[in-house]
């Protein structure tokens, strides 16, 4: 994933109100999951009528700092620095219908060692995290799904100083999955915080269509 950021930015930075138009690539993003067990390679045919089972998963996710940065900016595009997160996964069928999907990893970071104004050295520390996901499947192609995530971690340090920013946030959602053909479907999906102890806030609403070929 190569994002493209666009956007105004404003902030109170030691007590005076700063703004900044953005506009530029983020930082690129590569993941690479496998299957360790439970789901072997199948053809479409086997898979719709495959009975649900137990399967765990693993993956790495790299983000690699080539994104739009100016060290003498607080607020830039890109980070900056590296970022690597490998991740475990379960599926477990609860019943014929009801599927229970649980994820766990961490966050490690490099040191970015020209953050604001440039000649600041900042490390973060890990962040984990942990997705639950349970959901019901409607008919072939049709599901829902109830979402929730947790995030802990990752306070920083500016030229050897910590901050008081350490992280622990709780956000739901919502997931619904509708079929628009046979072998394609829409689907939308919510998020919400639910306990924000530092760090952002927001709500999001997003639609995608799939096709399975």
């Amino acid at each position: 994933v190569l994002p493209y950021a666009n956007g105004k930015a404003t902030a109170l930075v030691n007590g005076q109100l700063q703004s900044r138009y953005l506009s530029g690539i983020g930082d690129m993003r590569f993941r690479m999951s496998v299957l360790l067990f439970g789901a072997p390679a199948v053809t479409m045919r086997e898979f719709a009528k495959a009975k649900p089972k137990t399967v765990i998963g693993t993956s790495l996710t790299i983000v690699a700092p080539t994104g739009q940065n100016y060290p003498d900016k607080l607020i830039n595009v890109g980070a900056s620095r590296w970022a690597f997160k490998p991740e475990l996964a379960l599926s477990q069928p609860l019943s014929k219908r009801w599927l229970l999907d649980v994820y766990a990893g961490i966050w490690f970071y490099t040191t970015n060692n020209s953050f604001f104004p440039g000649t600041t050295v900042r490390t973060q520390n890990p962040i984990g995290t942990f997705q639950g996901h349970i959901s019901y499947n409607i008919s072939t192609l049709a599901w829902a799904a109830f979402d929730v995530t947790y995030y802990g971690g990752g306070s920083t340090t500016q030229n050897g100083v910590r901050k008081n920013d350490e992280i622990s946030n709780v956000r739901y959602g919502g997931t619904l999955s509708l079929p628009t053909g046979k072998r394609s479907s829409l689907k939308i999906a919510f998020s919400d915080g639910a306990y924000i102890l530092s760090g952002a806030n927001f709500f999001t609403v997003s639609v995608g269509w799939a096709y399975l070929f």
